[in-house]
């Protein structure tokens, strides 16, 4: 019998509790530094890959596992730059 946690457990979760992606407190350096990261031009082609098997239902057990590491990625890194952009609009100076 396989268990699930409930919303407020995951990884995603506990993440933003951490995170606070509503408090824009973070210094502008590393704002910016964060809004710079992205995944590379390979992992980029082995979501798409992934993504493609997922549409057409080929894709393997390992392979999904694989995919939703990259999701909780990418989720984590949105919940990272949406802080960083909160930052940044407190420091933009009045014109």
């Amino acid at each position: 019998m396989e268990s699930t946690l409930s919303p407020g457990k995951t990884a995603s979760a506990i993440w933003g509790r951490v995170v606070k992606p509503d408090q824009g407190n973070m210094a502008p350096e590393a704002a910016r530094a964060i809004l710079k990261l992205k995944f590379d031009e390979d992992d980029l082609r082995r979501v798409d890959e992934l993504s493609a098997k997922a549409r057409d239902g080929t894709l393997k057990p390992g392979e999904r596992v694989e995919l939703e590491e990259y999701i909780r990625v990418d989720h984590e890194l949105a919940v990272l730059k949406s802080k960083a952009r909160l930052s940044l609009q407190k420091v933009k100076p009045a014109r």
